[in-house]
């Protein structure tokens, strides 16, 4: 749990914080998959779940309850959450729309993918949209260069996203909808566009026994 104020920049001041009795289990469970004087190699789960726990984002107060509890010096939890672009150190909207923009991304359109956020959250990348659901980051590949152009919102991916197609992302995101991740267009996973193109002729698909 966590108490909150305000400091003069209206930024969230979190005063004290501890994990619910959920999460503590959780944590416990962290902690126990490494010998006893190893439990520093649980921080990064641990912080995972506290920026989960604190609506997505990392308050100092939460940066030290990990400290205390994996028994480590706060500065060294600190390094740890400042490395990390996992990590957010700040407030965040609802969902965190991380726009791929590395070469493959942009090449098959990101520029239109990032334009279109911009557009339907009304605020640029980092801020917080007025309604308090959307932040844009730009980030360097994530992993789904076959499927470019691709967002991460939260923890599912949407891939091979275009102008119209992100925008009715973002407004089923806005109506509290919750899209079917993957490919936006007629494919499935990383399969070509439309269907197989070899050894279409093998029952099942699967290539022949040696």
């Amino acid at each position: 749990m966590a108490m909150i104020t305000a400091d003069p920049q209206d930024v969230p001041r979190v005063e004290s914080f501890s994990f619910t009795p959920e999460n503590m289990e959780k944590v416990r469970a962290l902690i126990a998959r490494y010998p006893a004087d190893r439990q520093a190699s649980a921080v990064i789960g641990c912080l995972d779940l506290a920026q989960r726990q604190a609506g997505g984002w990392l308050p100092r107060a939460a940066m030290d309850h990990v400290a205390s509890l994996l028994d480590m010096a706060p500065i060294r939890v600190y390094e740890v959450a400042t490395f990390y672009t996992m990590f957010h150190l700040k407030p965040r909207g609802r969902y965190l729309l991380q726009v791929c923009t590395t070469t493959p991304c942009w090449l098959r359109g990101s520029d239109a993918v990032m334009k279109t956020c911009r557009e339907v959250t009304g605020v640029a990348p980092g801020e917080i949209s007025a309604d308090g659901l959307f932040t844009t980051v730009e980030v360097e590949c994530l992993g789904a260069c076959v499927n470019a152009p691709v967002i991460q919102v939260n923890d599912d991916f949407y891939e091979d996203l275009d102008e119209d197609s992100t925008r009715r992302l973002l407004e089923a995101l806005r109506r509290g909808e919750m899209p079917k991740a993957g490919p936006q267009i007629d494919r499935q996973s990383s399969a070509p566009v439309g269907g197989p193109t070899t050894l279409t002729t093998i029952p099942g698909g699967a290539a022949p026994r040696e």
